[in-house]
């Protein structure tokens, strides 16, 4: 027997994820006016060089920053091997994501970005951020109720489904009589296997 999941409240939907469009939207606006300042003082082959500079020097520090990555993971499988893994190999394989993140905001065109992905590009500034990054997840992780995840993707699922979790109690009764045998064979049913239901 099945039971239906308990209906709750629709959840609340973050005020975050409520601004983020407009984020995103005033961003580009300003990154546009940005570019058009510059090349309204000195010219569009200079913007034109930004951009492409920042191109370059973005994936020259994410493939950096990759290579660094690649060598954090086989030491750390080796010394996993060996015996264990130090404190200071973890925290600088986090720190490393960071260094990853600033270049791709270099890579992006745009002066605001550029100067975020610059400025992730200092060390201690990233320990910082890095920092202040483990502190947040450790709190939210704390905060999170154990079943959170599973309920939020049996949720997803649903909706997906367009299900809204209303089981309908019931009880399947098989008649067994020689009657009843006989009315399933006179309408052509036996007991071998049949096609498969298609809605």
């Amino acid at each position: 027997m099945t039971t239906a999941m308990p209906q709750g409240t629709a959840p609340k939907r973050s005020r975050f994820r409520g601004l983020l469009p407009l984020g995103i939207l005033v961003w580009i606006a300003l990154e546009i006016w940005l570019l058009t300042l510059v090349g309204g003082a000195t010219s569009g082959f200079v913007v034109f060089l930004i951009i492409v500079a920042g191109i370059v020097l973005g994936s020259v520090v994410m493939k950096t920053a990759g290579r660094r990555a690649f060598q954090n993971l086989r030491q750390t499988l080796q010394q996993q091997q060996q015996g264990g893994v130090s404190a200071e190999r973890s925290a600088d394989s986090s720190r490393n994501g960071f260094l990853m993140l600033g270049g791709l905001l270099i890579m992006v065109p745009g002066l605001i970005t550029d100067a975020l992905g610059l400025l992730l590009l200092i060390p201690p500034l990233r320990s910082v951020v890095g920092r202040f990054a483990d502190r947040s997840m450790e709190k939210r992780m704390r905060a999170a109720v154990p079943g959170d995840l599973q309920d939020a993707f049996q949720q997803a699922r649903r909706t997906r489904m367009g299900q809204d979790g209303k089981v309908v109690q019931g009880e399947v009764v098989h008649d067994d009589s020689p009657r009843a045998e006989g009315d399933r064979r006179s309408r052509g049913d036996d007991d071998g296997p049949r096609p498969p239901l298609t809605p």
